[in-house]
């Protein structure tokens, strides 16, 4: 997975202060995409272990009440995988801290009929995620 950026104190996309990671890759090609850049999967920086150690460091922060997932699409397939490293650790370490994902999928025929069925990583992403804003 590829990222476009990672936002250390973002007030835009959620509650409060969140830290906000834009994945790379989407197949939806919205019209007046604000980020049509990050259509391309391979756009941006490579996510390895670094990338969640700081992750990881900036939601230690007393003030961040969240995660944020936008891209790009985190409901993209590799993304999701790539994601569920990130997820796994936030929720076991910061379990008082919400995340949320921006998707343009629409949640009940896209991923719950489709993508939960077909992926077993979906129905683990979505138990950590708290709050899917749809399209």
């Amino acid at each position: 997975m590829h990222y476009a950026d990672i936002k250390k104190a973002d007030i835009a996309n959620g509650l409060g202060v969140r830290v906000s990671v834009f994945v790379s890759g989407c197949t939806h090609h919205c019209k007046n995409c604000f980020n049509s850049e990050a259509w391309d999967f391979n756009y941006g920086k490579e996510f390895t272990e670094k990338e969640i150690e700081k992750i990881l460091q900036e939601l230690s922060n007393p003030y961040v009440a969240g995660l944020s997932l936008l891209g790009g699409e985190p409901l993209e397939y590799v993304n999701q995988q790539g994601l569920l490293p990130l997820l796994r650790q936030v929720k076991e370490k910061f379990p008082e801290k919400n995340i949320w994902c921006y998707t343009g999928y629409t949640f009940d025929t896209d991923v719950m009929e489709d993508m939960c069925k077909k992926w077993e990583e979906t129905q683990e992403l979505l138990s950590y995620i708290d709050v899917i804003v749809d399209r």
